[in-house]
């Protein structure tokens, strides 16, 4: 049997805006479990490189959401001894639920995140 035209490239079986409002979902889901939140930044780290450059924006995010946040968490968790880390686990808890609620609102109305690499809130 042959095809009736050229075979254009396989689609994925997910469309990749999907895929970075699943990397999101991982995340929210990884403040009660933790290894969703590592399954979700490996799954941006894939996607990354061959992003459309919208979505490269919230891949991006993610990636630093994860990273950032993983140093607070081991900072927070040091300091807990001297009582100071109770008030910077809080300030990631804040900040890091800031910053996936902003992803997730942006990608949704189909908007790249303005500042990627940015530390405080994109």
């Amino acid at each position: 049997m042959t095809s009736t035209g050229p075979n254009p490239s396989p689609q994925p079986i997910i469309p990749t805006d999907s895929v970075a409002l699943i990397v999101y979902v991982l995340y929210f889901i990884g403040y009660f479990t933790g290894i969703t939140a590592i399954i979700g930044a490996v799954m941006a780290h894939i996607q990354v490189d061959t992003a459309e450059p919208m979505l490269k924006t919230h891949y991006q995010f993610q990636i630093r959401t994860f990273w950032i946040g993983l140093l607070y968490l081991v900072v927070g968790f040091v300091l807990l001894f001297v009582l100071v880390g109770f008030l910077v686990l809080f300030w990631w808890f804040i900040w890091s639920l800031f910053r996936n609620i902003k992803g997730v609102l942006a990608l949704n109305e189909h908007r790249p995140i303005a500042d990627p690499t940015s530390w405080l809130f994109g």
